[in-house]
């Protein structure tokens, strides 16, 4: 009876104010909306603070309550985890107050709500591009910022993110082979070279290398008599380049196997 008595009571709190609340989006108050607003974000109700402040930001342009009222609601939503939203109204802040209280604040949280959103390899990078973009553009505007370390290892993840990308459409290209009489071999060197010249530095660079010395490997065992030499001494040279980059390789035994089978032809 007192667990029921106890439910009770609290179902009828939550609806009273629920009720309240509802009267509150209504009203014309808005100094009222304003002190609300503001308890609800110490709350981190931010549901309830991006209501009030979705009307709030019209009513206060203009004003002095603006500026507080516009990093308010990119705040809201960041942490309601709509990234989409966050970064628009963080943008609109820089935009606005170029030189304003919270600018260093919003500049980097633009760039991070983006990394959060940035989606899986598979998909189109579009925001990764664009993480990338706001958090570099973050670091030359506060290069001294002790969030630096942070936004680097951020950086260093999205730019991995593009480069498995490519590491993935290399090897799409590697495994469709001769696929309806497309020699997607060539492909896979020319994707996987442009990977590792794009991005020097990521962990998926010895995958990407060794692809593009299978793929000439494999490109050579199946040339005619007038190319074969030529491609076999690309597999060769591909080959020494591959194992002075990565003498310890994961993949040494059939990088070796490869050189092995290239120099029957080549007779060097």
């Amino acid at each position: 009876m007192k667990l029921r008595f106890l439910c009770t009571v609290l179902i009828g709190s939550l609806l009273v104010s629920c009720s309240d609340y509802q009267k509150l989006l209504k009203s014309t108050d808005y100094e009222l909306k304003w002190t609300k607003a503001n308890e609800y974000y110490e709350q981190k109700k931010y549901q309830r603070v991006i209501d009030l402040l979705e009307e709030l930001q019209a009513i206060h342009k203009g004003t002095d309550r603006a500026e507080q009222t516009l990093y308010m609601l990119a705040n809201s939503y960041y942490n309601r985890k709509d990234y989409v939203s966050a970064g628009h109204y963080f943008d609109t802040y820089v935009k606005t107050y170029p030189k304003g209280v919270f600018t260093e604040d919003c500049r980097y949280l633009s760039g991070k709500a983006a990394y959060l959103n940035s989606p899986d390899p598979r998909l189109s990078q579009d925001e990764t591009f664009k993480a990338i973009n706001l958090l570099n553009s973050f670091l030359e505007y506060f290069p001294d910022t002790d969030k630096k370390d942070e936004v680097t290892k951020m950086l260093s993840e999205l730019q991995d993110k593009l480069v498995y990308k490519e590491l993935m459409n290399s090897r799409l290209y590697y495994n469709l082979g001769n696929y309806l009489g497309y020699n997607n071999y060539l492909s896979c060197i020319v994707t996987a070279s442009n990977a590792l010249q794009d991005y020097p530095v990521s962990k998926y660079r010895e995958d990407l290398a060794f692809l593009v010395l299978k793929s000439r490997f494999v490109l050579a065992t199946q040339s005619v008599d007038e190319l074969r030499q030529d491609r076999y001494r690309a597999t060769v040279d591909e080959y020494y380049s591959f194992i002075n980059e990565f003498p310890d390789s994961k993949y040494k035994k059939d990088a070796d196997n490869m050189l092995k089978e290239a120099k029957k032809i080549t007779k060097d």
